[in-house]
């Protein structure tokens, strides 16, 4: 059975703080437009956050982290274990989304959404665990529906719990051995293309292992035909806990009015699911780079999202976003703190 709060309304989009701040902008000491994309997203966050002035402060980033069946069919460089170890990795502080939270003043919490073998009780770390990780998703659906239902109120409590800290600004990140196997395979069903064009080297296969992850795709894929318009029963059928767990999140945002900022391929796919299944969360998620994994331009060609960055990046955890913050930052401090032309006494404005 869906869950109910999946239908509930996504927040609307105030056009009236969006009017206010372009006024604003029209009215700063620059030639208008001269600021580019930082003026467009600050006008953005103004729609979304229902103010003149937007701000990107208090940032809160969830990783969610789960194991994936199919890394038994070889789509995998490196072994499951590598999933759990890197959880208390990040519980440690030695990850790089772990750094990067430190360097932004950002609040981190990691999400066991189901890793093959449970990490214990770490700091920082919630306990949301669905299963031992999916089936394998070449022989078998990846997730029961119950267990899809359970992935994604994960995701959508990890939303409730930064609402009551009153965050600014959501990052969803990820971290699952295989994941970009399946991310591609739901990718694939919903844009109905062949894995060739979705499906690359994830933690870095080889020419050889690439070609092998194709194989397994196209496998998967048959057994379910037409899928393009039935986005959760592509996530059910080929996607991840983790995954599952950022499609909640991001439609929780959306409904609560949080903006989301977007990470790289893993991420792009969960927006993906969302967006299709919900197309009025669209304004509600911001796009902070570009991947290098060869699937995601094409997944933010179906998003229409344009990122903030492309600087070849592909290590997921949330770490393309949380790079970008910076100039979500700058932007909100150059539409707050830059005179007008009255204020400064200069002609022209």
């Amino acid at each position: 059975m869906t869950p109910t709060w999946l239908e509930a309304p996504v927040h609307p989009v105030d056009e009236a703080a969006a009017a206010a701040a372009q006024a604003r902008q029209a009215r700063l000491t620059k030639p208008p437009g001269s600021l580019g994309e930082l003026e467009a997203v600050a006008v953005r966050l103004a729609a979304l956050q229902g103010r003149e002035r937007p701000a990107a402060e208090r940032v809160r980033m969830v990783v969610f982290a789960a194991d994936h069946g199919v890394a038994a069919s070889g789509v995998s460089a490196f072994p499951q274990a590598v999933t759990v170890q890197m959880v208390r990795n990040f519980a440690a502080g030695g990850a790089a989304i772990s750094v990067l939270a430190r360097a932004l003043g950002a609040e981190l919490e990691v999400v066991d959404v189901g890793t093959l073998e449970p990490p214990g009780e770490l700091p920082g770390l919630v306990s949301a665990r669905v299963g031992p990780g999916t089936a394998n998703f070449q022989h078998q659906d990846a997730m029961t529906p119950a267990q899809l239902g359970a992935a994604l109120e994960a995701g959508r409590a990890a939303v409730e719990r930064a609402a009551v800290a009153d965050c600014q600004l959501f990052i969803g990140g990820e971290m699952g051995i295989a994941n970009t196997s399946a991310a591609a395979a739901v990718a694939c069903a919903l844009l109905a293309e062949d894995p060739s064009v979705l499906a690359g080297p994830g933690t870095g296969l080889d020419t050889a292992g690439v070609g092998r992850k194709v194989t397994v795709l196209r496998e998967a894929l048959a057994r379910h035909g037409d899928l393009a318009a039935a986005p959760l029963e592509a996530l059910r059928c080929f996607g991840g806990f983790e995954l599952a767990a950022l499609a909640g999140a991001f439609l929780a945002c959306a409904q609560r009015g949080i903006p989301v900022l977007v990470d790289g391929f893993i991420a792009g796919v969960a927006a993906l699911v969302v967006q299709r299944l919900r197309p009025e969360t669209t304004p509600w998620l911001l796009f902070g780079h570009v991947s290098a994994e060869p699937g995601h331009r094409r997944v933010l060609e179906a998003l229409g999202g344009r990122p903030l960055l492309d600087l070849g990046m592909r290590l997921g955890e949330g770490t393309g976003a949380a790079v970008a913050v910076p100039l979500l930052r700058l932007a909100c401090a150059l539409h707050s703190g830059m005179a007008t032309f009255a204020e400064a006494g200069i002609a022209g404005g």
